[in-house]
């Protein structure tokens, strides 16, 4: 044990040494709250000693561990002890309050020798307090005393305390008074500035607070006034700021109590917060914040205020959470509450981050709440319409599924008779209306009718909430009607709408919803008996529903998407061109709506377009460029790659508006524009991926920080995207947040890239005169194929673009020559080498008269393009899946001096998946590298992955033979050819030969492979892999460069895939290859690519399309046709 003696006195002789260890039991009589305790010994009339101030214990003890020594001679044969309580630790304002006192004799306390004894006092509320101390004789020096006569102030405190304890004791109104006049005495003689004024201003509130106030309230706000002006006395580090702080919450909770005040509780909670934290554990004053009276009876009332969406009032819910801690009961309910005031804001203002922080904290109170908890219900009913409110935000299926699950777990807790029952019906009947909605499941909307109507017994007439289950149930029966036509929906709807608009408060914060669903019933029966008034009152309660909505609020969206459709319902019965302008006009609000979730505007902005198409109307090409810009940015809100294809399937209609766009442009003689919209539309998904491996040389020559900070959040954006969700929703929920908070840093960062001069358009989609660019070694030809025309745009290596129209070929006739090409391709499979390909040729032959002759014809007259130049296609729609670079009119020239030529006899044809992919791989063809080849081949892959290939060991021999020593050529195959060996190869090598079974996966085109030894090499895995030295892949293997039927114009495929990843030309396959003759196609490419090449050159990927043009030529009498067509190149 330590003890600190203190030794400054004169005397020489014997001494006693007195140890003040501890004490218990130490209750302040007046009942307040003391800031510490300490002992003090009277040795005589005039001396004392005083311990210590220590702070008191939850258990009502101390441990001071102090010792004094006195000169036995100055001593009197009695000694007094006083317990008294401190109510400052910094600077007293007298001694404080007495806890108990006792008068002893010094041989007493020596009769224990060198033990340890405890001494009790006279009890307190029936408790004795008592001290353990201990008493020797020593032979040191004394310790200096304190004089006990203090100044008269001191006196009038002590006074006041103790007059204030009798009080608090007897409650006689005399004591009461003669303490507050000495305090008030004190207060008056200790100016603003003065040292003591907060002890002073204390002392008098309190003994005003619990004598006058608790009796009658009407002088509480004077009480607390002084409690707040000792505080701010008291600021952060005062050792008194605790004390204060609890005064001060001692005075709100009152006042909260007596007259209900919400300003008082909203005052209270953050100051418990900051007083916790000042409290350690253990010590009586957090006890006694800690328990019901204090922080939770806090906690209890705030969870009780109204929802405010106020930044005030949202700060109060996070303090109250914090102020719940890990395993405090009333945490999930503050949880709850907080997620409430966010949601609410989201709800006002539509802003993701909210939405987002209410998901989070509403998994943590289900979480809080395991399988048993009674409020487990309706925790999940609420995480269920978050989740929900994200899936109508964002799109995302697996939000809408999530929730489902959620509804229909609650509802299995809420079984008949339970008093949440028709709440649960109800959610989960919202739920599946919205995924009818999504899929069209008819099992869908017809169980979310049952629900509801079993919701609507449960809420009888006189209900409160009656009216929102009529409401839904009207909504559901409208939704049902818009997709089966049934008139018994419509009206029953409409009956319904009207009785619960009927039964809602003016001033319901939902009553605009009311408003615009009735109007939409309306509408739809205006539609069916063309009465005025049906359409007049529609129109009207849209107005007055948007009366009811700030600017930005986000349910503007719904009113102004009914007003179109009213206005467009009553144009196409009574054609007046007002009302179509005015269709529009709503169209355009509706699509533009800024705080509305990217889905609903996507879908509204569709039907804009296509409205625009059938009445021809001028803004068709706005609602297309508005199109492309929501698409885009809804694209980067995903944070992975197979999310962002999902998210491009989901839109009705929505994959033909890229092409449709151009051929509008194109319509209204905007060449330029046309190319300009295709080119923004076509491959969204690599656009968005390439966008983060933009070379940045030019960035790094205007400002090289700017350069290093975008390369380094393109890296973690890239990294933070992944392939796939993740199973556990609430990390999948992370991962997304983590992704979005990454991408609005890019995208900050891109915006200040576009300040700098000559950056202004950094990453913005390209004018027509930077894609002119992509046609510098060649004309690009673009082939749209839309509903409303077919055309082909030439875009010349200088110039204005050529329009090559196709009037004669309808739509219907391109997807039947698809469908053709694909059943003569399999025809051709099980016939012998000397079968003539018949249905094959009359469609190649097809293709060169109606589409590649007139294409022809421009580049020869027009351009004046010389024979065996290079051109590029660049197919969309139906156009990708035709083989164009085959065209061949299979006839005898008129003078019969020959065959005529073929697309091929007459042009180099090479593919690309976009302009910009061409672009940009030429522009990383700036800096090459010594080359190295590798032939990769696995002929027996893993289960599962196909049948054993013959030919494959023989191929790669072939290949290493014909490359040539200075290109390195190694091989990889057998074990050796797994997906981590072959991602190596693909990384470390330039020059690739791929020899065995692709697979295209239809479902998934992400999931698209080649066959390995152990598993598959995905397309997914190609494109993470970075290797911008790569040049050149042969891709000997089936339906390498074949796209997604659902996206064929985001050109999703393996050869695509190894494009990106960095192989500036690529040869791919369109079907199933043959290896057997595949062989002699791969060996007469190899020998026409390396024939010329001369010693110290290095090999040229650019010549790769020459190359494969001569290869099939070469073997035209050893390989049937469909296997020599099946190549294609791909790049530069």
């Amino acid at each position: 044990m330590l003890h600190c003696v203190i030794m400054t006195g004169t005397s020489e002789g014997q001494s006693i040494r007195l140890e003040v260890i501890s004490g218990k039991n130490l209750s302040v009589p007046s009942g307040r709250i003391p800031a510490g305790i300490y002992v003090s010994v009277n040795v005589n009339p005039r001396r004392c000693w005083k311990s210590t101030i220590r702070i008191l214990s939850s258990d009502v003890s101390v441990t001071w561990d102090d010792t004094v020594t006195f000169s036995r001679d100055a001593l009197a044969t009695r000694l007094s002890l006083e317990i008294r309580a401190s109510f400052e630790l910094g600077r007293m304002l007298g001694d404080g309050e007495v806890i108990s006192k006792l008068e002893t004799w010094w041989n007493e306390l020596l009769d224990h020798g060198d033990e340890l004894f405890d001494l009790s006092f006279p009890p307190i509320r029936d408790v004795c307090p008592s001290l353990t101390l201990k008493a020797t004789v020593v032979h040191v020096r004394s310790s200096r005393l304190d004089s006990i006569t203090g100044c008269r102030i001191a006196r009038l405190t002590d006074e006041g305390h103790a007059q204030f304890a009798k009080y608090m004791a007897n409650e006689n109104a005399s004591d009461l008074n003669n303490a507050v006049q000495r305090f008030q005495f004190l207060l008056d003689r200790r100016p603003v500035g003065h040292p003591d004024r907060a002890a002073a201003l204390t002392n008098l509130a309190w003994a005003r607070l619990q004598g006058y106030i608790r009796k009658n309230i009407q002088d509480i706000d004077f009480t607390i006034s002084l409690f707040r002006d000792a505080l701010a006395l008291r600021p952060q580090g005062h050792p008194d700021r605790p004390s204060s702080i609890y005064h001060l919450t001692e005075a709100l909770r009152l006042c909260h109590i007596k007259q209900d005040t919400p300003p008082d509780i909203r005052e209270s909670a953050p100051l418990y917060h900051e007083l916790l934290a000042l409290c350690p554990e253990g010590t009586y004053l957090r006890s006694i914040i800690a328990g019901d009276d204090g922080v939770d009876y806090v906690i209890r009332t705030c969870n009780n205020l109204p929802i405010d969406v106020f930044d005030d009032a949202i700060q109060l819910r996070r303090v109250v959470l914090k102020l719940c801690s890990l395993g405090n009961q009333h945490r999930p309910r503050a949880l709850d509450k907080l997620a409430q005031v966010v949601e609410a804001r989201f709800d006002r203002h539509g802003c993701i981050e909210d939405l987002e922080e209410n998901i989070k904290l509403r998994r943590g109170a289900v979480s809080l709440c395991p399988e048993g908890h009674p409020d487990r219900a309706e925790y999940l009913n609420n995480l269920a319409y978050s989740i929900k409110s994200r899936f109508d935000h964002q799109g995302k299926s697996d939000d809408l599924d999530e929730a489902i699950s959620l509804f229909d777990e609650a509802l299995c807790l809420c079984p008949i008779g339970h008093e949440f029952r028709d709440a649960s019906l109800d959610n989960l009947g919202r739920a599946l209306r919205s995924r009818f909605c999504q899929r069209s499941d008819k099992n869908d909307i017809d169980k979310a009718i049952d629900f509801l109507r079993e919701a609507l017994t449960l809420c009888p007439p006189g209900h409160p909430t009656r009216y929102i289950t009529l409401h839904n149930l009207a909504v559901t029966l409208k939704t049902r009607y818009d997709e089966l036509q049934t008139n018994e929906d419509l009206n029953e709807a409409t009956n319904l709408f009207r009785e619960s608009f009927q039964l809602t408060q003016p001033d319901d914060p939902m009553r605009h919803r009311y408003l615009y669903n009735l109007s939409s019933a309306l509408c739809s029966r205006f539609t069916q008996n063309q009465a005025n008034e049906d359409i007049e009152e529609a129109i009207g309660l849209c107005e007055e529903s948007l009366a009811n909505l700030p600017p930005l609020h986000p349910d503007r969206y719904y009113p102004y998407f009914r007003l179109r459709e009213a206005y467009m319902s009553r144009y196409l019965i009574q054609h007046n061109p007002d009302d179509l302008s005015l269709a529009i006009e709503n169209f355009r609000r509706a699509s533009q709506h800024p705080t509305q979730g990217f889905p609903g505007r996507i879908k509204e902005v569709i039907k804009w377009a296509r409205q625009a198409e059938v009445h021809q109307h001028e803004s068709a090409l706005e609602a297309y460029q508005v199109y492309l810009e929501l698409f885009d940015n809804h694209m980067m809100t995903r944070s992975s790659i197979i999310s962002r294809r999902d998210a491009a399937t989901t839109f009705r209609g929505a994959q033909s508006l890229p092409v449709d766009a151009a051929s509008c442009a194109i319509r209204r003689n905007d060449l330029q524009r046309a190319v300009e919209l295709e080119e923004q539309g076509r491959g969204q998904q690599w656009s968005l991926a390439s966008r983060l491996r933009t070379p940045l040389d030019d960035l790094k020559s205007a400002s090289l920080p700017l350069a290093n900070k975008l390369s380094e959040l393109s890296k973690r954006l890239s990294d933070a995207q992944g392939s796939t969700g993740s199973a556990d929703r609430a990390a999948a929920d992370r991962v997304a947040v983590e992704y979005r908070k990454l991408a609005e840093q890019w995208e900050a960062a891109v915006a200040e890239i576009r300040h700098l001069q000559g950056f202004s358009r950094f990453l913005l989609p390209l004018m027509y005169e930077d894609l002119q660019v992509a046609a510098r070694h060649g004309p690009v030809i673009i082939l749209i194929a839309s509903e409303y025309s077919r055309n082909a745009i030439i875009i010349p290596t200088s110039g204005k673009p050529h329009h090559i129209p196709f009037p004669d070929l309808a739509l219907a006739d391109l997807e039947k020559l698809k469908d053709d090409f694909a059943k003569a391709i399999r025809q051709a499979s099980f016939m012998g080498p000397k079968q003539p390909r018949t249905n094959l040729i009359v469609l190649l032959r097809k293709i060169w008269d109606e589409v590649m002759l007139p294409i022809v014809r421009v580049l020869q007259r027009d351009l004046r393009l010389p024979g065996r130049s290079r051109i590029w296609l660049c197919p969309t729609a139906a156009f990708t899946s035709i083989p164009l670079h085959a065209a061949h009119p299979f006839r005898t020239k008129a003078d019969r001096s020959g065959q005529e030529l073929c697309l091929e006899d007459i042009y180099i044809c090479s593919y690309t998946p976009t302009l910009s992919a061409l672009i940009r791989a030429r522009q990383m063809m700036k800096t090459r590298v010594t080359p190295s080849f590798i032939a990769i081949g696995q002929g027996q892959p893993g289960a599962g992955q196909g049948k054993e290939l013959l030919t494959v060991e023989s191929e790669l021999e072939l290949v290493r033979s014909l490359v040539p020593a200075m290109a390195n050529p190694t091989t990889l195959s057998g074990d050796a050819a797994t997906r981590a060996g072959a991602l190596e190869a693909l990384q470390s090598n330039t020059w690739v030969h791929l020899a065995c079974h692709g697979k295209q996966d239809h479902d998934q085109p992400y999931y698209s492979h080649f066959a390995m030894k152990d598993e598959p090499l995905t397309l997914l895995d190609i494109m993470e892999n970075d290797a911008p030295q790569a040049e050149f892949a042969f891709l000997s293997a089936c339906h390498t460069a074949v796209g997604d039927k659902k996206t064929p114009d985001e050109v999703i495929h393996l050869a695509a895939g190894l494009q990106f990843s960095g192989f500036k030309s690529v040869i791919g396959t369109l079907w199933v290859v043959d290896d057997a003759v595949a062989k002699h196609v791969v060996e007469a490419f190899y020998k026409n690519l390396f024939k010329d090449l001369k010693e110290g050159d290095m090999p040229d990927c650019t010549k790769a399309a020459w190359a494969l043009n001569k290869a099939t030529y070469a073997v035209k009498m050893k390989v049937p046709l469909e296997q020599r067509i099946v190549f294609v190149h791909i790049g530069v």
